[in-house]
């Protein structure tokens, strides 16, 4: 069976999506997802689907699937391409993606992971115990 190459690219991870989607390869790509961002610890989960003319209901949802589980791993998923006629087949079908946000292109479907890594990474400094023992 075919696979969906998965890239990791500093703390993201980078999926173009370059053939025809079949469920059985959404449902592959989805388990080789969830896998490979626990293993790589990844924080960013960037899905380029500029390539697909088509995405029907399974597929939508296989999409939201991978955001949710991609949340719960503490990765923000980020969808660009998205063809003009693609948008509008999810509207008529009623798929509102919930947790997958959404981006022009590469470029700035990255910045939108970057800005996330940044703000975790201030929280969680901000949450740090002081090592100096200043009372």
């Amino acid at each position: 069976m075919d696979r969906i190459p998965i890239l990791k690219l500093g703390h993201s991870l980078l999926v173009t999506i370059q053939v025809d989607m079949h469920d059985r390869l959404a449902m592959a790509l989805e388990e080789d997802l969830t896998q490979k961002i626990v293993s790589s610890g990844a924080k960013g989960v960037l899905i380029d689907i500029s390539a697909l003319e088509i995405v029907d209901s399974f597929i939508g949802r296989t999409l939201a699937n991978i955001a949710g589980v991609s949340r719960m791993l503490d990765a923000d998923t980020v969808v660009v391409g998205m063809r003009p006629a693609v948008a509008i087949t999810l509207v008529e079908l009623g798929l509102s993606l919930p947790g997958v946000r959404t981006a022009l292109n590469a470029e700035r479907g990255m910045a939108l992971i970057s800005r996330r890594v940044a703000e975790a990474d201030r929280d969680g400094a901000a949450d740090a115990p002081d090592v100096h023992g200043d009372e």
